[in-house]
């Protein structure tokens, strides 16, 4: 890894599936996710859940952008001290709802009906998730490390810039060769005031396909992956083993 490695963004994703934010700094704490990060989820209409389960469940359950291309456009942005999130879309009127309350859920559930595919189970309840463990796609509560190299190799590989957004990450590292994530696992790293340890990789389904700015597949991510690189992988999983404050322009040490 070379020395001026650094923290270029910080991202959250309120809702699962549904929305994406930068962030100016966050506070990790040890053993959890980022904090607000995949809070809640929308269960469809076959998932058969008609109450807040109190445990992880499988994404199978939730609308996904790998099925519902269209989501991977919304913008979101989350209030924690009113635990409202403002959505938006390019091709919908901006929505502001608390999901925890039922009239907001509602309104929620019939704001994504246009954006969800009409073949599909429909939207039906908004869960939240246990405050131990969000609704990622790992029964585990991992912060997602992605580069910003590897993102431009791939981009590169495609002839096209990509949005980091595609992949849905937590922390964008800078500075490091393409690929070095997956050299990390196993080992520790410091970021700001936090410190990390690298667990596993992240493998990646169509949902990347899409482009975050128009909602319509435009890259074939996952052919893109295979043929270069002999994988579909795509960011690492890391638990936070110390907490702080992290923000763009911190170093990363190991």
């Amino acid at each position: 890894m070379n020395p001026p490695a650094r923290l270029a963004h910080v991202c959250r994703h309120p809702i699962k599936s549904v929305g994406h934010e930068t962030l100016a700094a966050v506070t990790l704490a040890p053993g959890a996710a980022l904090p607000h990060d995949r809070r809640w989820a929308v269960a469809h209409a076959e998932a058969g859940l008609t109450a807040d389960p109190g445990r992880w469940i499988p994404k199978s359950q939730f609308l996904r952008g790998v099925t519902g291309h269209a989501l991977m456009a919304v913008t979101a942005r989350f209030d924690p001290a009113s635990a409202r999130v403002r959505l938006a879309h390019p091709e919908v009127t901006q929505i502001d709802v608390a999901p925890d309350d039922p009239e907001d859920a509602q309104r929620l559930l019939d704001w994504l009906v246009p954006l969800w595919p009409a073949d599909r189970p429909a939207p039906h309840r908004i869960l939240r998730a246990p405050r131990e463990q969000p609704f990622s796609d790992m029964p585990a509560p991992y912060v997602a490390v992605l580069g910003m190299g590897s993102l431009r190799a791939l981009g590169a590989v495609l002839g096209r810039g990509l949005s980091m957004h595609r992949f849905r990450g937590n922390l964008w590292l800078d500075g490091l060769v393409p690929w070095a994530e997956f050299d990390l696992i196993g080992r520790e790293i410091g970021i700001g005031e936090a410190v990390l340890r690298i667990e596993e990789r992240i493998t990646r389904c169509k949902a990347t396909t899409a482009n975050p700015e128009t909602g319509r597949a435009d890259a074939d991510t996952l052919a893109a992956l295979e043929a270069h690189y002999g994988h579909h992988d795509f960011g690492v999983y890391a638990t936070v083993l110390r907490g702080g404050t992290v923000r763009p322009g911190d170093p990363v040490r190991l």
